[in-house]
């Protein structure tokens, strides 16, 4: 396979252009790898009290439940999102993950998981744990992320 970058000063938008005699599982994966990276790059709009913020979402830990709200945490911070978790489910790139039933995960973020299924992240005190019914799809989803 040869890869090939050309600049272009003209370009107003980056264009991805994959040529190739056939549709095989390769392509398919590098097509699924590049829609994904470039929806992490994403802003997603958040909310703090009166405050709209745009966060990218490569920078969001965790979507969390609580009392009917559904908070994005970050390393430092909290915000509210007017979606609902399955909502969330059907927009957000396939780094995210359902791990109970009132939170989604970043897999990209996660730094160790402990025998008690606890999930904790590098630089912050934050931590959410996963349930029974997705523990074993999520250890799967994160060996194959780790395996490249």
């Amino acid at each position: 396979m040869k890869i090939k970058i050309e600049i272009e000063d003209n370009l107003t938008e980056n264009e991805i252009v994959i040529h190739c005699n056939q549709i095989d599982e390769n392509i398919k994966q590098i097509q699924e790898a590049i829609v994904s990276i470039s929806r992490t790059q994403e802003k997603f709009i958040l909310f703090k009290e009166e405050t709209e913020y745009y966060v990218s979402l490569n920078k969001i830990l965790f979507f969390e439940t609580q009392e009917n709200v559904v908070y994005a945490h970050t390393r430092k911070d909290v915000y509210q999102t007017k979606l609902r978790l399955y909502e969330l489910e059907n927009l957000l790139p396939d780094n995210f993950m359902r791990i109970s039933k009132s939170a989604i995960l970043n897999l990209n973020h996660v730094f160790s998981i402990t025998a008690s299924s606890e999930v904790q992240f590098e630089g912050t005190h934050k931590q959410i744990y996963i349930s029974r019914n997705y523990y074993k799809s999520m250890k799967s989803r994160l060996d194959e992320k780790r395996s490249f």
